[in-house]
């Protein structure tokens, strides 16, 4: 008695999962409509010899072979074209093509996707997705909507952390240094989520996301490199030391930084110290508060027919200090918006600078507090009286303070 056959949805015969490397190998796409347009990037990524035969195409299919990423026969299925392949998808509109390739693709022994009949066919496309070199595929029998959500769930957790995966081989000791984002913990890159996930020692700014320490397995160790004003701090040598220690220890280490960590947070003299120790460093570009926190509170950085243009200073030293590298005069000058971070303190002789140069004391002014997070408040002012309103609203470091008329309320979106 004949063996019944194979199909999705017969828990007697389930698909046999494997991984094909089509390197170099010839595959033969018969149909140049949307699922071929759908199925060509994977194919193309797996470094596939893709012959494609049909007599029209879509834009995006057409736009593959002008630029040499396939090879497109412009005419319709013809006995023998399955002749050479490895691997076969039909995806014309007419049954009885795909049958008769289907057919030869049998005889010839080379395993056949059909988008029109499943059961026919001798191969089945899962739905895939990939995260860092994991490469996710889903079978499902004939549902492809449930086959789509259990992928997105399981790569949406590789590469947010919640699904912890760690490495086991090839697993390089060293530094990355992570920007955490403006303070909500979902605004971190996913990139930074996975590899905070995967560290063992977290070094942490107090800027960081810290919600997402608590996330962290017990073995890892975390160490505060809190930099509090005025407070206890851990001197940037120190941090250095550390990172070099932990990482010549054969430990993963992750620096976590606040925003980004190329924009005020001295991650270029982190780098410079463990390129010096011969540590190899990553580092993942975060978003920063700069743009991120007025956006959190409605004000654009730049805006059509308003400001085209922002520029963004520290504040964390005085306009008259010696070593202060800013030149007020040349920002009160601009007409764009200007972006000052770490200088709630010296907002009195910063404001009082413009002011003296040319900057309207009219000027929208808003001080954004701890955006993203919780405990996010917006105080509005002028450049005149924004140092009033910071001291009579007890706003607190660390916070944003947006000057221009992007300011203004009520302005419509570009």
């Amino acid at each position: 008695m004949p063996a019944t056959p194979a199909t999705p949805d017969n828990p007697a015969h389930p698909a046999y999962p494997v991984g094909l490397r089509l390197t170099g190998r010839r595959v033969l796409v018969l149909g140049g409509g949307t699922v071929a347009q759908r199925r060509l990037p994977a194919l193309l990524a797996a470094g596939a010899d893709v012959l494609l035969i049909a007599p029209e195409v879509t834009p995006s299919v057409q736009a593959m072979a002008e630029a040499g990423e396939i090879t497109w026969q412009r005419r319709g299925y013809r006995p023998g074209d399955v002749e050479g392949a490895w691997y076969c998808l039909i995806a014309t509109d007419d049954p009885g093509v795909n049958a008769a390739a289907s057919a030869e693709a049998e005889e010839r022994r080379v395993w056949c996707v059909r988008s029109d009949d499943a059961e026919a066919a001798t191969a089945w496309t899962p739905a895939t997705g990939r995260s860092d070199g994991v490469t996710v595929a889903v079978l499902t029998g004939t549902d492809p909507r449930r086959s789509a959500a259990v992928r997105d769930a399981v790569v949406e957790g590789l590469r947010d952390g919640t699904l912890t995966a760690p490495r086991h081989r090839h697993r390089t000791p060293g530094v990355a240094l992570v920007g955490g984002g403006p303070g909500d913990p979902d605004l971190i890159t996913v990139r930074g989520r996975r590899l905070l996930a995967e560290a063992d020692v977290v070094i942490a700014d107090r800027l960081g996301p810290r919600e997402l320490l608590a996330e962290l397995p017990p073995h890892v160790q975390v160490i505060d490199a809190a930099k509090i004003p005025y407070g206890r701090a851990m001197q940037q040598e120190a941090i250095n030391s550390a990172l070099v220690e932990h990482a010549k220890a054969g430990r993963s280490v992750v620096r976590l930084k606040g925003g980004d960590p190329y924009v005020f947070g001295r991650g270029m003299e982190e780098v410079d110290a463990l390129t010096a120790a011969g540590i190899p460093v990553t580092v993942v570009p975060g978003i920063t508060s700069a743009i991120s926190v007025p956006s959190a509170v409605g004000i654009p950085v730049t805006h059509r027919g308003v400001a085209h243009e922002f520029t963004v200073v520290s504040g964390h030293l005085a306009p008259d200090d010696p070593a202060s590298l800013v030149d007020w005069r040349a920002l009160a000058a601009l007409h764009g918006t200007l972006v000052l971070l770490m200088a709630v303190e010296r907002m009195g002789a910063i404001a009082a600078t413009l002011i003296r140069h040319g900057r309207s004391p009219d000027t929208p002014t808003a001080v954004i507090q701890e955006g993203t997070t919780a405990a996010q408040r917006r105080v509005d002012a002028t450049l005149g009286t924004v140092a009033e309103r910071i001291a009579a609203e007890e706003v607190r470091p660390p916070a944003v303070i947006v000057v221009g008329d992007v300011v203004r309320p009520g302005a419509d979106p570009a």
